[in-house]
């Protein structure tokens, strides 16, 4: 089997195929199959598998590495956020695929399958909302002209990330610290940052767009991460 589509560290859908002794054997969405060892299950004890994975249930897993034709996965890696992303834009992609099948009818699969050949379909719409010429190599005036109104009668609702950390000091002037660490770290970002208990934050960015918002939030963290060190803080982010 081909897996040339893969990388180590990708999140994918997968389709639970079977399970043998401590093995589950799966189906990842592109067609290829990986396993999936009791321990990369759930962190802890597993007393019976089934509670975690049954044969045709879709679950997201984390691919930890290809070996052949051998693909190794792991389920308990996979973060939330991870999770929300890749069902979001499978969720996305398939809102498109709709899009395309109302406007050319018989002819969608034809021209799915040459715009996949370029681009993903979520990539494609992306780029024709920049660039709507983009779909002149594809489609006919008519057929433009109808994806055009369907795309602006369709907004993209804002998409939210959130990550909880933990930043704390015993100095005197400690709050005063927090403060300005916090307020320097969010400076020209659309980061929010609440408290929530005993030096636990949660910071949340929106935006329509998912990868650029992930960047924002990750410059963030690394900013109040090296103030945090510049200023004595302890600072940590809390796994999820």
């Amino acid at each position: 089997m081909n897996n040339h589509n893969l990388e180590e560290g990708e999140i994918v859908l997968c389709t639970v195929d079977k399970i043998l002794g401590t093995i589950v054997f799966v189906k990842i969405e592109n067609g290829a199959e990986g396993t999936i060892t009791t321990s990369e299950i759930s962190p802890g004890r597993i007393r019976n598998l089934r509670d975690y994975v049954v044969p045709g249930k879709k679950i997201v897993c984390k691919i930890l590495r290809i070996q052949g034709d051998k693909i190794y996965l792991s389920l308990r890696r996979v973060k939330q956020q991870e999770k929300k992303e890749l069902l979001d834009r499978i969720s996305k992609e398939k809102s498109y695929k709709s899009i395309l099948k109302t406007t050319l009818k018989e002819k969608a699969d034809k021209i799915i399958k040459e715009i996949t050949e370029d681009y993903s379909i979520t990539d494609f719409f992306e780029t024709i909302k920049e660039e709507p010429k983009t779909l002149e190599k594809y489609l006919k005036k008519d057929e433009i002209e109808k994806i055009t109104k369907i795309l602006e009668s369709k907004k993209d609702k804002d998409k939210e990330i959130k990550q909880l950390f933990k930043l704390s000091t015993n100095a005197n002037n400690g709050i005063l610290k927090i403060k300005k660490i916090i307020k320097d770290s969010c400076k020209d970002t659309k980061c929010k940052i609440t408290y929530l208990a005993a030096g636990k934050y949660r910071i949340n960015i929106k935006g329509d767009n998912f990868k650029e918002i992930k960047q924002d939030l990750n410059k963030t963290l690394q900013s109040l991460e090296k103030s945090a060190k510049k200023e004595g803080c302890e600072f940590g982010v809390e796994k999820g």
